[in-house]
């Protein structure tokens, strides 16, 4: 799921970029060509600056401004110079004009714009204030002559446009960037959320396989431990039989045991198995019954108006403590006791084994079963609690609230 996940990620990303590379190619390319023409007419026609001075400068200006795209550095050594040729071409009576023509403030502004968008901030700034220092050295340079003051409206006009400019297209920048960034991380939040919902319903399953399976083997492996104890008369060959029973029940809960511990690790798909009830109860109880366990049920009579959630997690809070007297109390006379006040009690109670446990697995198993309980009741938003009673036995106690759950 993670991988095919990435990949669509990945493939967006792609499909994305190529959209961007072919928006800023079209968009420059456009700019470039549209001043172009004025670059060359305007000061060869309104400044007599020569043509061929003109036409240079002005390819010059488009050129530097299409190559910023790929190679920002020559772009605006090549921007840079033909500024300062066009400047140094320009009249003594180009007024207000001097240094920089309109169209040649536009093309300049444009290409420190868009070094803004492209580019790391240091290297804009860098070329910001160099462009500001090309006109001081052209004016301070020029070959005519001209006073420092008649340039100095020019200058000041357009290191205004050119930092408002530069100004409004980083934080432009900066914005967009803030936007992918959220992005990037409400898709992380999502993958991750999406993922932890995996886990824990596989979390879920290996609790379902933990009760339902642990529950079965325990009562076959009660039942052909104690065949030879119920039935008279049991000849040998039946009894090695009953024999094989309980070592391939043994064998199979360890494995069960094994990958319950895989499943509490890894991350699957849901549960899809009907949820039971309280319903389930009698059975459960009879199922006990029949692998040597006196079990009594005391429950209110009719259908319990109960939650879903109440109903699994008294279920199996049940089928629990029933195979853990078959495992840890064999034959011990056990008590399940249900009310149902402002809160639903399960109560079950067991007294002290009527023979010696014989061990199902090796010592040093894990254990989940207690564990399993207490995050059911939790789950339920009720309290669970379990220990050893004072006469011998064991009591567990689940209180699991009706009321406002779902």
């Amino acid at each position: 799921m993670r991988g095919v996940a990435v990949s669509r990620i990945a493939a967006r990303a792609r499909a994305s970029a190529g959209l961007s590379w072919l928006f800023w190619w079209l968009g420059t390319g456009l700019v470039a060509v549209a001043l172009l023409p004025l670059n060359i007419a305007l000061p060869a026609d309104s400044f007599d600056v020569p043509p061929l001075i003109a036409f240079v400068a002005g390819v010059g200006q488009s050129t530097g401004l299409v190559l910023a795209l790929v190679r920002p550095r020559a772009a605006t050594a090549v921007q840079f110079v033909a500024v300062g040729v066009l400047a140094m071409a320009l009249p003594d009576d180009s007024g207000s004009t001097w240094p920089l023509t309109p169209a040649a403030m536009i093309t300049l502004i444009a290409h420190i714009a868009l070094l803004a968008a492209r580019t790391p901030w240091p290297a804009v700034l860098t070329a910001w204030w160099g462009s500001g220092l090309l006109l001081v050295v052209v004016v301070l340079l020029d070959p005519r002559g001209r006073s420092a003051t008649a340039a100095l409206g020019n200058m000041i006009f357009y290191s205004i446009a050119s930092s408002i400019v530069l100004g409004a297209v980083l934080v432009n920048r900066r914005w967009r960037e803030v936007r992918r960034e959220l992005v990037a991380a409400r898709r992380d939040v999502a993958l991750e959320q999406s993922q932890r919902a995996v886990a824990e319903e596989r979390t879920r399953i290996a609790r379902e396989l933990h009760d339902v399976v642990a529950h079965s083997m325990s009562v076959i492996h009660m039942q052909a431990t104690s065949a030879s104890y119920r039935i008279k008369d049991l000849d040998p060959a039946a009894e090695a039989e009953f024999a094989r029973i309980a070592a391939g029940a043994r064998g199979t809960l360890r494995e069960m045991r094994q990958l319950l511990a895989v499943l509490r690790d890894e991350n699957t798909g849901p549960d899809l198995a009907p949820v039971p009830d309280l319903s389930g109860l009698p059975a459960l109880v009879e199922s006990a019954r029949r692998a040597g366990v006196p079990v009594s049920l005391d429950a209110p009579p009719g259908e319990f108006a109960i939650p879903e959630s109440v109903a699994l997690a008294a279920y199996r809070i049940v089928q629990e403590s029933l195979s853990n007297v078959i495992r840890h109390a064999p034959g011990a006379h056990t008590s399940v006791r249900l009310e149902l006040e402002e809160d639903l009690l399960v109560v079950i109670e067991n007294g002290a084994a009527a023979r010696p446990e014989r061990p199902m697995e090796e010592p040093g198993r894990a254990r989940h079963g207690l564990a399993g309980m207490r995050e059911r009741a939790r789950l339920a938003g009720g309290t669970l609690t379990a220990g050893t009673r004072a006469e011998g036995g064991y009591r567990v106690a689940a209180r699991l609230p009706i009321g406002g759950t779902a």
